[in-house]
């Protein structure tokens, strides 16, 4: 109390009221500072409480925002003919309170994390959006504002999609595309089409893959599920660089899954090796080949950051959730009966696309990247899938594998 009194402070009614030689003031754009006269000195906090300030709400009907021949601020009331230099606002401060990131878990849906969000100025591009989470994930960003397109194979199913999405809204911009990413020929041709638009990418969601599928090479003589999972969206992302750089800050998402732990990616010598992420047939199991997939997609996303995030594009990579029923295991009945059993113990769809929504508009994550979520929380990949190393070396295999190959090579 002695040093309140010793600085004028302990003969005051209210924590608010200013103690003597103080003024309370605000700036052009609602911010109050407070002035001391005695001292000669301004701050931004309250001499007393130590909070910050700012005026809430527009100027009252009537009043005016203008500046003297000195410079300064004054406020003129058109209705009752007067000027003042105090701001009517200060009736009506609030307090700058820093508001903290809301905490999201396995049970958040994609539209919890959007509610009150404004997307009316993003463009996403998501691939394989019209089933699954896939289709969820364009649903929330479409009915958000979002200019959405849906990068996809089978047009025929991506068309019940747009259609499925504007029936819940009927201005929700959707549209779709051509793009099979078991072609490199079809990625290439995608990437000129979407470009011929002038649009930007803000938020590039890679979404598109296979699991359990039967042994096959697509037409570039490479196995299929590490091309569709992994090095379709490589060249993607390769070909439509130029206009994610113009569009920064942009966000990559990638979706991966748990199963990434679950292999390596490494020879005896510790290379990455090509006879493991497109074997011969003999060779092949379909959930390890899986597995390979989805650890390339957390090291190509990392060294993605790595390279972009000087240019404003971030990339992360997602776990979407455990045993979802989705499309992707069509190919193999036993793992659909599977998943069929454990799906009222998963989660729903809103609930799998929620992570991938999250690292794609969270503001605590602007600039931030090259990291793996689960349940919207920051989660450790595999020590695999944190050797940058690896990483450097999948993204020039990788590199080397996209560039102009002709069709009908045989199993490498």
């Amino acid at each position: 109390m002695a040093a309140l009194k010793y600085a004028g402070m302990d003969d005051t009614d209210s924590d608010d009221e200013l103690p003597p030689g103080w003024e309370e003031r605000s700036t052009k754009d609602g911010w109050v500072y407070y002035a001391n006269h005695d001292e000669m000195k301004t701050q931004w906090e309250h001499p007393k409480t130590g909070k910050k300030k700012r005026c809430a709400g527009d100027l009252p009907y009537g009043w005016e925002q203008e500046t003297d021949e000195k410079g300064q601020i004054i406020y003129v009331d058109h209705i009752n003919k007067r000027t003042t230099y105090f701001d009517p606002r200060q009736a009506f401060t609030v307090e700058d309170v820093v508001v903290k990131p809301k905490r999201y878990d396995g049970n958040t849906s994609a539209l919890e994390i959007l509610q009150g969000r404004d997307l009316s100025d993003k463009v996403v591009l998501i691939t394989g959006g019209n089933s699954g989470i896939g289709l969820e994930t364009a649903k929330s960003f479409a009915l958000h504002g979002a200019h959405v397109i849906l990068a996809c194979r089978n047009l025929s199913r991506a068309s019940k999609a747009v259609n499925l999405i504007q029936q819940e809204w009927h201005k929700a911009r959707v549209e779709t595309m051509m793009c099979d990413l078991a072609s490199l020929r079809s990625v290439r041709e995608f990437a000129e089409s979407f470009k011929a638009k002038k649009l930007p990418v803000h938020i590039l969601v890679c979404n598109a893959g296979v699991c359990t599928q039967p042994w096959s090479l697509t037409e570039d003589g490479l196995e299929s599920t590490f091309q569709i999972c992994h090095l379709g969206h490589f060249l993607l992302v390769q070909c439509l660089q130029d206009v994610l750089r113009r569009s920064a800050p942009a966000r990559v998402v990638v979706v991966s899954s748990e199963s990434h732990r679950f292999t390596d990616l490494l020879d005896s010598c510790g290379k990455v090796d090509l006879a493991l992420l497109s074997p011969p047939r003999k060779e092949y199991w379909s959930m390890l080949a899986y597995n390979r997939a989805k650890l390339c997609n957390i090291l190509f996303s990392n060294e993605l950051h790595r390279r972009l995030s000087p240019h404003g594009i971030t990339s992360n990579t997602v776990h979407p959730g455990n045993m979802m029923y989705t499309s992707i295991h069509r190919s193999w009945w036993l793992m659909s009966f599977l998943f069929m059993l454990a799906r009222p113990f998963t989660k729903s769809m809103q609930q799998g696309a929620a992570t991938t929504v999250y690292c794609a508009i969270a503001p605590e994550l602007e600039g931030l990247g090259g990291m793996y979520f689960n349940n919207c929380f920051r989660c450790l990949p595999s020590i695999q899938a944190q050797d940058q190393s690896s990483a450097a070396r999948l993204w020039e295999l990788s590199e080397r594998l996209v560039a102009e190959r002709p069709a009908g090579i045989q199993a490498l």
